[in-house]
């Protein structure tokens, strides 16, 4: 069992925060479900996704992106996030730092508001990834940050991560015990056959099992990570196109159905993003075509406001980490 000295002694006092660390969720988490972690850019995320998780009863990851950062500014993004915990006192959440380079890892560490950041040297070498990765946890345990790590290479796109799906590889177990040995991370972001972006696997995709089992058998306890995690309903796609939109509508995701089965072989960590960003592509694009004398951006954004909602509500039941809110409560008063 991989026990991490950040979830050892992380502690939280409930009547004052409710942003704890991504270790604490893991702890509650390993082998039973795995726990949403959802990209957010702007104010109608934040406020969907802050109700979806409460009406579902979820503890949740936010997850922003270097790119997300750019678009709305650091600050704007943590002051939003502070709001949002005041409106919604029930919450329980973690804040993590998506797909950060090293110098971006530094800056959140300073910074004293997330919760962990991941670190992704995926693309390079392996001892260097190894080099790289241990240079942030050196600076990010001894504050109490989690890191998460990247071994293995996920074809796609995510914003400035272009991997053609030639080029993807699929995490190495046996590499993966040694990587986790030699850099003390504390969660690790393994390639297992799932893709970045809309543009996915033509026909049907399942996740490798296989690698999954090798890991969790190789290193019992540690949570594995699932990035490109989002299922590209074919209905989202149909209903964007019918509204204007052109998306490619072969694309495919994983499979909403084997969330749970990968949750208990230790992939206690989902990243969604792709599917989030149809939902609003839907809604605008549906809304406007419909009222094409509308200028207005806030109905529109009333409406994507709630349909987020659902839609993360709807995910964590796939996840399972629904109406496990109370369950984590009282695991963090240990």
């Amino acid at each position: 069992m991989v026990a991490s000295p950040v979830g050892r002694n992380s502690t939280i006092n409930l009547q004052n925060r409710m942003i704890v660390t991504t270790a604490q969720l893991y702890k509650h988490a390993y082998g039973k479900y795995a726990v949403g972690a959802y990209n957010i850019n702007n104010m109608e995320q934040l406020l969907g996704l802050f109700s979806g998780n409460v009406r579902s009863k979820a503890p949740f990851i936010i997850q922003l992106s270097k790119g997300a950062r750019k678009y709305a500014d650091k600050r704007m993004l943590e002051a939003m996030i502070r709001t949002a915990e005041e409106m919604f006192p029930e919450a329980v959440f973690a804040v993590h730092l998506d797909h950060g380079d090293e110098e971006t890892c530094y800056d959140c560490i300073a910074s004293g508001f997330y919760s962990s950041v991941m670190i992704d040297a995926s693309h390079e070498a392996f001892d260097e990834n190894v080099a790289i990765t241990k240079r942030v946890v050196e600076k990010a345990h001894p504050k109490g940050i989690s890191v998460e790590a990247e071994l293995g290479q996920l074809g796609g796109v995510e914003e400035d991560i272009k991997v053609d799906e030639g080029h993807a590889s699929l995490t190495n177990p046996l590499e993966a015990v040694e990587f986790v040995k030699q850099t003390g991370c504390d969660s690790l972001a393994a390639a297992i056959g799932t893709s970045h972006g809309a543009y996915k696997f033509k026909g049907q995709q399942s996740l490798h099992f296989d690698v999954i089992e090798d890991i969790q058998k190789l290193i019992p306890g540690m949570p594995i990570v699932m990035h490109g995690s989002s299922s590209v309903p074919i209905e989202e796609v149909q209903r964007i196109n019918a509204a204007g939109g052109k998306l490619d509508p072969s694309a495919r995701g994983v499979n909403e159905e084997e969330y749970l089965p990968a949750a208990k072989l230790g992939v206690t960590k989902v990243n969604i993003d792709t599917d989030g960003r149809l939902v609003w592509t839907r809604v605008h694009r549906e809304y406007f075509r419909d009222h094409p004398a509308e200028f207005d951006f806030r109905p529109p954004g009333k409406i994507f406001v709630e349909e987020y909602a659902k839609f993360i509500a709807h995910k964590n039941g796939k996840l399972g980490s629904a109406g496990q809110l109370d369950g984590v409560r009282e695991s963090l008063k240990g």
